[in-house]
């Protein structure tokens, strides 16, 4: 594996790669990885070259936020990245990123609005610039991120589509815990009875998929049912529960038979914050030819 810190070297590799032939696969982070980041890089392995990025993007932080104190362990990373048969890892240091204010910005409407977007009005922003400018600088590529951060997939997603990157962005599973915590670089903050109590996470998504698992077609049910299952634990204070499409990031009036929905959830535990989500599914609707045959 080479380590590589600055924009030229890797461009000048990548491009003698791609003249041999060789399909890329990049994988940003911003480093302490768990094993939902390695997941992410193993993936890339379809590929014929693998990058992956470390770059703590003060972008995204706002002013609140925990930029100082976000864990960092270089030699760790590579250690584990290394593991995984990761062939380049680009470290670059904020002044090589942004060698003067940046003054140019990537925004996208729509899918980063609500939830994270209402809570932390310039994050997204932040993203899209970073990743469009990894996507730049790394070129055509199949770009591997976690479906943890759904909102955040979605606003790459829809930024790659709306300017036409030579970038195929790919969603990987979320990796959890044995007792379905999803894997955070933040979970490190957590102390032993927080680290318990963040299960409440994925407990009130669960809950949220058996309500539609058992018919409910509102939002607002399977929100309350979330919000329940939060609310019943003292070390949790939630800041969003998401009943919503896929595709839009929008609620729907009414959740249609047979129809695709993401299930999404924040919370503070203690100091940190946590998100998660899964994907569930809405029963088909009755077939009402057979409805009518049986009656």
């Amino acid at each position: 594996m080479r380590i590589v810190t600055t924009i030229a070297e890797l461009r000048s590799g990548l491009h003698r790669s791609r003249a041999g032939g060789r399909r890329i696969g990049f994988v940003p982070t911003m480093g302490y990885l768990h094993e939902g980041h390695l997941s992410l890089m193993a993936a890339g392995r379809e590929c014929d070259e693998v990058v992956a990025s470390i770059f703590v993007n003060p972008l995204q932080f706002g002013p609140t936020e925990d930029l100082a104190a976000y864990p960092r362990d270089l030699e760790r990373d590579a250690k584990l990245a290394e593991q995984t048969g990761l062939d380049v890892l680009f470290v670059p240091d904020t002044a090589e990123m942004y060698p003067q204010p940046i003054a140019t910005t990537v925004s996208v409407a729509g899918v980063s609005e609500g939830m994270e977007g209402t809570l932390r009005p310039t994050h997204f922003a932040g993203v899209a610039t970073v990743v469009a400018k990894l996507f730049a600088i790394v070129g055509p590529c199949r770009a591997y991120f976690g479906e943890k951060d759904f909102q955040q997939l979605r606003v790459v997603q829809q930024m790659v589509a709306d300017l036409s990157m030579p970038v195929t962005v790919v969603g990987c599973p979320t990796v959890r815990e044995p007792d379905g915590l999803a894997m955070s670089s933040r979970n490190v903050y957590l102390s032993a009875d927080e680290r318990r109590a963040a299960t409440v996470l994925h407990r009130a998504l669960t809950a949220g998929a058996e309500r539609i698992a058992g018919g409910a077609l509102d939002p607002a049910t399977v929100e309350r049912a979330m919000t329940a299952v939060v609310a019943a634990e003292p070390l949790a204070e939630l800041d969003y529960a998401g009943c919503v499409d896929p595709s839009t990031l929008r609620r729907p009036n009414r959740l249609a038979p047979g129809s695709d929905v993401r299930l999404l959830v924040a919370a503070r535990v203690g100091a940190p914050r946590l998100i998660d989500n899964i994907g569930t599914r809405t029963p088909p609707a009755p077939d009402r030819d057979r409805t009518e045959g049986a009656t």
